[in-house]
């Protein structure tokens, strides 16, 4: 009986989330076929954001783009992307996530920070500063609460170990780890990859 009805809950809750997606997918520069939010998400410039086929957004996630202008995209996630909740993107300038990238929870990407140099002042009243667009390549995987830095490109097939800081750029096919993050191996080159003639992240 508690099985049936945790079954039913589910399939409550996936029905809303898929509702919620039709509709306010609309407002979005681009919104793919079977891509899900599930509630509660906190969005912000929708009409900022392009979003590919089959994108996952877990629950509790912000994505946001500071100062949205219609027909300009500054925050792209492609196709495949999967995001397990509690996640923020958060852009100013441009942030992109390649196709089948996976983000555990708590990840949280930023192309800008916060100003706060001046001792008068709050720092959420100073703005921002330091804004440089990332990239996050085809089939990049980053662990449990990784923090991403303005600048960085992730390469494709990257990973990035739990509780990283990352602030400078990590190769293709490369596992980086700490804070700040640095690369502790290279499992395969871009080279290697293209000559098996297979494209892993389709």
């Amino acid at each position: 009986m508690a099985r049936s009805l945790a079954t039913a809950y589910w399939h409550l809750r996936h029905t809303r989330d898929k509702l919620f997606s039709l509709c306010i997918g609309r407002g979005f520069a681009a919104f793919g076929a079977g891509t899900l939010l599930e509630l509660p998400v906190r969005l912000g410039g929708v009409e900022s954001m392009s979003i590919g086929s089959d994108v996952f957004v877990g629950a509790n996630s912000w994505l946001q783009v500071l100062e949205p202008r219609t027909g300009v995209v500054s925050l792209e996630i492609g196709d495949g992307t999967s995001m397990a909740g509690n996640c923020v993107l958060s852009a100013a300038a441009g942030v992109r996530l390649g196709r089948r990238v996976l983000l555990a929870r708590n990840v949280y990407v930023s192309d800008h920070l916060h100003a706060y140099d001046d001792p008068t002042r709050a720092v959420m009243d100073q703005g921002i500063e330091g804004i440089a667009p990332v990239e996050i390549g085809d089939g990049a995987w980053l662990a449990q609460n990784v923090v991403v830095s303005p600048g960085v490109r992730i390469g494709r097939g990257a990973v990035i170990g739990a509780n990283s800081v990352v602030r400078s750029d990590v190769p293709d096919f490369a596992v980086a780890v700490g804070a700040p993050a640095r690369v502790v191996r290279q499992f395969a080159s871009a080279d290697e990859v293209a000559s098996a003639g297979i494209d892993t992240f389709g």
